[in-house]
C-alpha cells in the first residue's frame, strides 16, 4: 500500500529502482539464459575477427627498405639515403694488402679468419677514405708568371708574398766563428738542433725562436742527432758519442762508440744507429742502454750515412761507388749495389721505402728503385752534389758548394731544371727537411738558414704519432705508449711483409728433427684398424669391406689432384698447338714428331 503522501506513479518508479539494483552488472536486465548464451557466442565469434584482421595485417607488414630512404612522420622519404658513396681512387689510396686465397674444402675456422680479417681491412679502409674528406689542409705550390722560371725567385720574394707567420720561417742565423754546422729536426718538426765543427751546440724552438740551451764542448762535432723526443739529443764528439739533455746538461758518455762520423734514430725500434771512421757500424738501444749489435764493414771510413724510414734498414755509400744495405741482425751486407764510377758523396731514401737518390764523385745523380735495385733515372750535374734530403711530399734537395737547388718529381718525369734554387753564404754542410712545414734547413760555413719550399711538407699530421702541438701530459703518455709498442731490432728486414708468413724451411728441418728424435712421424696418417665386432661382425669379409670404404675414402684427394693436373697439361698442349699454328711454317717442322 501506498502512504498517503505517495503518487501512484512515484510507487512504481521506486520499485524499479530496487530491480535494478539486486541485478549484477554482468547480466543484463528483461534477458533469460539463452539471450546470454547467445551474447557470449558472439564476442567470441567478435574476438576471432579481432584475431585474423590483426593477423593479416602482420602478414601485409613489410620491413622498411632502408635503401628508399628515412620515412619521417610527414610522410616524406630521404632524397639521399644511406651514408655518402666514398669514390673508388681515394679507397685504393688506403689500400693496405691484397685479397686472400681461401682455402676450398674443411678448414672452416681459417676460412672464417680470413673473412673476418678482410672485412675489418675493408672497413678500416672505408674509415680511412671518409675521413680524408676532413683534413683541411692542402699541399702549398710554387707558381709563376706566364713565362717566368719558378727558380728565379728569390727567397725574399716569396717571404714578401707570404702571411706573416709563413714569412717568420724564413731567417738567417749569422754563426760564422763556428761552423759549419750540421743539424737536426726533431720528430714532431717544432725543434731545431745545431752543431757546429769547432763545438758549438744549440738547441731551440725555431718557430717561437727560443733558446732552449747552448753549449760549448770545446770539442770537435761530427754530427747531431734528436732521440725519440726533443729532451734529449746525441752528439757525435771527436773521440766519444755523448748524449745531452734540452738543458744542455751532459747525461751520458759513450766510450763504446768512438771516432762517430754519422748517426741515425730509428723511432720505432728506439735505436741510434752509428757509422765511425774505423769502418764500424754500432746499434744502441736507447730505452735500456745497451749495445745490440757492432758490425764491422770492412770498407772503410763510413761517412755517408742514411736509413730507410720504410723498413729501418740502413743506407751507407762508400769510396769504392757502392752502396751496402745493413741490418743489426746479420754481419753481412743484405745487398751490395755499384752506384758509381767513383765514391759516393750523399744518399738519401724517400718515406714509402721505394725510392734512393745517390750522388757521387762523378757528379751523376742517380734515381734507384729499392724493390728492383735498378736505376730509373741518372742526370749530371756539373758541380756535383755534397749533400742531399727528401722532404715527405718528395722534392729534393741537392748542395752543389754555396748554392741549394730542389727539384719536384724527379723519379716520375725527366727532370731538365731545378724548382727552386738558392745562394747561401759558405759550403753547405748539412741539409734537412722540416716535418709537417714548407721549410728547409740549411747548415753551412756562415751559419744557419731556414728557406721557405712550398709543397715540401705533408700537409696533415696524424695526431697519435708526432703532433706538433702536444702538452706536456700528451707526451708522457706518448712516450709510455711507444716503449710499450717498441719494436725489437731481431724484426728488422729487408721486406717487412714477410714477417707474416710461415717459414716453411724452419718447419720442415724442426719435423725431420722431431722424426728422428722420436723414431717415428707423429704427423704421418695412421693405417685404419678395423675394430673389433661381436656376433659374427668381425668375418674377414666384413673387415676387408670396411678397409676398401676408408681406402676409397682416403683416395679422393688423390684422384682429384690427378684430374686437375690433367687438365692443366691439357690446357698447356692446346694453346702451345694454338701457338703452333699461328706461327709460321718452315722447312725443319717435317722432323718434329
Amino acid at each position: 500500500m501506498a502512504s498517503a503522501g505517495e503518487a501512484p506513479g512515484e510507487e512504481d518508479t521506486h520499485v524499479e529502482k530496487q530491480k535494478k539494483a539486486s541485478e549484477r552488472y554482468w547480466e543484463e536486465p528483461g534477458r533469460d539464459g539463452n539471450q546470454t548464451e547467445k551474447k557470449d557466442g558472439e564476442s567470441k565469434e567478435l574476438q576471432n575477427k579481432k584475431t585474423q584482421k590483426s593477423k593479416k595485417r602482420k602478414l601485409e607488414h613489410k620491413p622498411r627498405d632502408h635503401s628508399q630512404g628515412k620515412h619521417f612522420l610527414s610522410g616524406k622519404t630521404d632524397p639521399f639515403p644511406g651514408p655518402a658513396p666514398v669514390p673508388k681512387d681515394r679507397i685504393q689510396k688506403f689500400k693496405r694488402k691484397e685479397t686472400m686465397s681461401k682455402p676450398r674444402h674443411k678448414r672452416h675456422k681459417l676460412r672464417q679468419l680470413i673473412t673476418q680479417s678482410e672485412d675489418a681491412s675493408n672497413m678500416s679502409q672505408n674509415q680511412a677514405a671518409r675521413f680524408d674528406l676532413l683534413l683541411p689542409e692542402d699541399a702549398g705550390f710554387l707558381e709563376g708568371d706566364e713565362g717566368e722560371d719558378t727558380c728565379t725567385i728569390s727567397q725574399n720574394d716569396i717571404a714578401d708574398a707570404v702571411d706573416i707567420a709563413s714569412s717568420a720561417k724564413y731567417f738567417n742565423l749569422k754563426l760564422s766563428q763556428f761552423g759549419p754546422y750540421r743539424l737536426d729536426y726533431s720528430k714532431t718538426g717544432r725543434h731545431l738542433v745545431l752543431g757546429g765543427r769547432r763545438g758549438h751546440i744549440a738547441c731551440l724552438d725555431w718557430q717561437s725562436k727560443q733558446l732552449m740551451c747552448e753549449v760549448n764542448v770545446m770539442e770537435s762535432i761530427n754530427d747531431v742527432k734528436w732521440l725519440h723526443s726533443e729532451s734529449m739529443y746525441a752528439v757525435a764528439q771527436k773521440k766519444w758519442l755523448y748524449i745531452y739533455d734540452s738543458n744542455g746538461i751532459e747525461l751520458h758518455c759513450i766510450r763504446k762508440f768512438n771516432d762517430v762520423l754519422r748517426m741515425q734514430f730509428l723511432p720505432y725500434h728506439f735505436l741510434l744507429a752509428t757509422a765511425s771512421a774505423t769502418s764500424f757500424l754500432q746499434y744502441l738501444d736507447v730505452s735500456v742502454g745497451k749495445e745490440v749489435a757492432a758490425i764491422c764493414t770492412k770498407t772503410g771510413r763510413l761517412d755517408v750515412m742514411c736509413q730507410n724510414p720504410y723498413n729501418a734498414i740502413i743506407h751507407l755509400g762508400h769510396a769504392n761507388g757502392t752502396v751496402t744495405l745493413w741490418s743489426p741482425n746479420q754481419k753481412e751486407a743484405l745487398v751490395k749495389m755499384l752506384c758509381h764510377q767513383g765514391g759516393v758523396r750523399s744518399v738519401s731514401v724517400d718515406k714509402t721505402g721505394l725510392y734512393m737518390v745517390t750522388s757521387g764523385m762523378d757528379k751523376k745523380l742517380k734515381v734507384y728503385d729499392i724493390r728492383a735495385f735498378k736505376p730509373l733515372k741518372s742526370y749530371f750535374l756539373p758541380a756535383g752534389a755534397s749533400c742531399l734530403s727528401l722532404s715527405q711530399r718528395g722534392l729534393l734537395s741537392a748542395a752543389t758548394g754555396d748554392i741549394v737547388q730542389v727539384y719536384r718529381d724527379v723519379w716520375s718525369t725527366p727532370v731538365t731544371k731545378p724548382y727552386m734554387a738558392h745562394r747561401v753564404r759558405g759550403a753547405v754542410s748539412g741539409l734537412h727537411f722540416c716535418p709537417f712545414e714548407d721549410v728547409l734547413g740549411v747548415g753551412h760555413g756562415d751559419g744557419f738558414t731556414s728557406m721557405l719550399v712550398p709543397g715540401a711538407g705533408e700537409p696533415n699530421f696524424d695526431g697519435l704519432d708526432a703532433n706538433p702541438y702536444r702538452s706536456a701530459k700528451q707526451k708522457q703518455e706518448w712516450e709510455v705508449k711507444a716503449l710499450l709498442e717498441k719494436i725489437q731490432p731481431e724484426l728488422i728486414t729487408l721486406n717487412p711483409n714477410k714477417l707474416g708468413e710461415v717459414d716453411r724451411a724452419t718447419f720442415e728441418q724442426r719435423h725431420q728433427d722431431r722424426v728422428e728424435a722420436l723414431g717415428f712421424d707423429p704427423l704421418e696418417k695412421q693405417k685404419f684398424v678395423p675394430k673389433f665386432k661381436k656376433k659374427g661382425r668381425s668375418s674377414s669379409g666384413a673387415v676387408e669391406r670396411r678397409k676398401k670404404k676408408v681406402a676409397h675414402e682416403d683416395q679422393r684427394e688423390l684422384i682429384k689432384n690427378t684430374i686437375e693436373q690433367k687438365m692443366r697439361t691439357e690446357e698447356d698442349r692446346k694453346n702451345n698447338k694454338e701457338s703452333v699454328v699461328l706461327r709460321k711454317k718452315s722447312a725443319l717442322d717435317r722432323f718434329k714428331k
